[in-house]
């Protein structure tokens, strides 16, 4: 038999030629190599909650995965259950009153809400506003589906808010969504009603569909706030919620999408072609962890306060200058000025300390002078991160 040299080509799509790999995709298993090496990294990198959820709440899945009937496909909408339960928390933590049957929809985690927005608004070559710093799937996702991405600045000078007047100063006429970010990752910049009422008023002057995407409002925050309790903000705003973070429930993957039931209908035609409902015993869990008391919410904070001391500690010993004042499950800070890049010094802790720590350009220009720390590490390894950098004896002179 002639054996058959003809090389089979195939490329990728084309809208993947700017997008890389998510960068904790590719890093992570860089450290998954360094521990199967034995060197027994900390990570410091992503924003993954650590402790479980309430034992009810596991009790519950386990319980409702022995129904013989509940193993079936679940309605695309999200069962009654669970709708009611995120209208009753909006309304009792945020004081806003929503329509369980038609103003929410769960979501497999929030990150999938931005592809189906993102499908729901945005026709190819129009534009949307991505926060500058800010994070990364607004942007990668957006190139993906052929939408052109504006970035706006924030900027410490202004307390990582937008700078409303740049924003008028700009061709808006093609832009179709803005992505916000309050309770704001990286940089930990807490919601204010006045900005919320800023960013309403631009939507409504503009024409614009604006995105608060806000699974941070319950960690290390008083006062948690959703943009849709600002006058006006039903008729242009949507925001996105997520289980992830305030209910330690990251692998779950239990979202949910907020806004009028026009919008809500537009983005249910999509979800609808792209995915199905939740396991039913999953999404039972999560309607029971919405109803916990404000106790379990402060007792997830006071681990998160002893965390933190921990990790100001640290960046004390880099000689990193950071706002005492943060909200959110990390900690932003600025490197000394002696580093040329913010990579000359979270490589260097990486290999010297076996410590794993974010650089902040990941998350766009304006953060390449900064690097972010998770507080999703427990204060054993926290204190056993700090003695191998203080064991480095780094210069802290600025």
């Amino acid at each position: 038999m002639k054996k058959d040299n003809t090389i089979f080509k195939v490329h990728p799509a084309e809208r993947l030629q700017d997008i890389k790999e998510y960068y904790f995709s590719s890093k992570l298993k860089e450290v998954a190599q360094m521990n199967a090496e034995g060197m027994n990294v900390i990570s410091l990198g992503i924003g993954s909650p650590d402790l479980p959820p309430t034992k009810h709440v596991i009790n519950t899945l386990c319980e409702q995965a022995h129904n013989t009937h509940n193993h079936g496909y679940q309605p695309y909408v999200g069962i009654p259950e669970l709708r009611e339960e995120f209208s009753k928390w909006y309304k009792q933590w945020y004081n806003v009153s929503l329509d369980s049957k038609t103003e929410i929809q769960p979501l497999i985690g929030s990150k999938e809400g931005i592809l189906h927005i993102t499908l729901a608004f945005v026709n190819p070559g129009e534009q949307v506003l991505v926060p500058n710093p800010g994070y990364p799937t607004y942007t990668s996702l957006s190139k993906m589906l052929g939408a052109e991405v504006v970035h706006y600045d924030l900027d410490e000078a202004n307390n990582w808010m937008p700078d409303f007047d740049a924003l008028q100063k700009m061709d808006l006429s093609k832009v179709k969504i803005m992505w916000t970010n309050y309770p704001n990752m990286p940089t930990g910049a807490n919601a204010t009603p006045a900005l919320f009422k800023r960013l309403v008023e631009f939507a409504h002057q503009n024409d614009i569909i604006l995105v608060n995407d806000n699974p941070y409002s319950f960690i290390l925050n008083e006062q948690p706030l959703s943009i849709l309790s600002i006058p006006g903000a039903r008729e242009c705003c949507i925001e996105l919620n997520s289980m992830s973070k305030s209910h330690n429930m990251p692998g779950w993957r239990i979202g949910m999408v907020a806004a009028n039931e026009k919008f809500i209908s537009w983005i249910l035609k999509v979800k609808s072609n792209v995915d199905s409902g939740m396991f039913r015993p999953m999404q039972l869990a999560a309607a029971e962890a919405l109803k916990v008391d404000n106790g379990w919410y402060q007792y997830n904070n006071d681990n998160y306060k002893r965390r933190r001391a921990l990790a100001t500690q640290i960046l004390d010993e880099l000689g990193c200058r950071y706002d005492k004042n943060q909200v959110g499950l990390f900690l932003w800070a600025k490197i000394p000025v002696r580093y040329k890049q913010v990579e000359e010094l979270t490589e260097y802790i990486l290999h010297a300390a076996h410590v794993f720590i974010t650089p902040g350009f990941i998350f766009g220009s304006n953060g390449e002078r900064y690097i972010r720390l998770s507080l999703c590490c427990n204060e054993e390894q926290l204190e056993e991160a700090l003695l191998r950098i203080k064991n480095l004896e780094i210069n802290k002179t600025n």
